[in-house]
């Protein structure tokens, strides 16, 4: 008997979420290095001209602070079109799905490894890929402020933990819930950098 595995493309958002809840895991060094490791896999093998700038972001880009199981990093990718991109088969090569994602007028590209159905506790990466004019560059700002200030790093990781008992298998739910506080941050940044 021949039975299908399913991929992740096959599920609902309803058995995403039960498969992959928002789990806050404590700081775990091995962080940073698991990003070296993949930005290495990333640039061994797809071709310079299609991307320009690759950064760790988001939580576990932060010393310290608890986070969701995923590397985050953030991708310099230029595109005029929103339905087609030559990166994306040889991103898929080395693992990744890849989706458009919609925030309004701000459409970047999104790209997923590590969620397998059959496997569902192995490590994940989310990689974000847009200009570098694109606003979602201003998460670096965020980054660099947690790491500045411990005290609104740990403000944040409280949000996340409540926000992830209240959310826990509703994933879109959970990002969405968290925007005000990452927006209010990183204004104040993108203030201060004008003074």
């Amino acid at each position: 008997m021949n039975i299908k595995m399913k991929t992740l493309s096959d599920l609902t958002a309803e058995e995403i979420g039960q498969l992959f809840p928002i789990e806050i895991s404590p700081y775990d060094p091995n962080w940073p290095k698991l990003y070296e490791e993949e930005r290495q896999l990333i640039e061994k093998n797809i071709p310079p001209s299609l991307f320009f700038r690759i950064e760790h972001f988001g939580s576990t880009s932060v010393p310290g602070l608890s986070s969701k199981n995923t590397i985050d990093i953030l991708m310099a990718v230029e595109f005029e079109s929103t339905t087609e991109h030559e990166i994306i088969e040889p991103m898929k090569k080395i693992g990744y799905d890849f989706n458009w994602q919609n925030e309004g007028a701000n459409t970047h590209m999104v790209f997923i490894k590590g969620y397998d159905p059959n496997n569902p506790k192995q490590q994940t990466y989310h990689i974000h890929a847009a200009p570098e004019s694109h606003s979602l560059w201003n998460r670096i700002h965020f980054r660099d402020y947690l790491i500045k200030h411990p005290e609104t790093a740990k403000d944040y990781e409280d949000l996340k933990k409540t926000l992830a008992d209240k959310h826990k298998h509703e994933r879109v739910a959970y990002r969405i819930a968290k925007t005000e506080f990452v927006k209010e941050i990183t204004d104040k940044c993108l203030l201060d950098l004008k003074l």
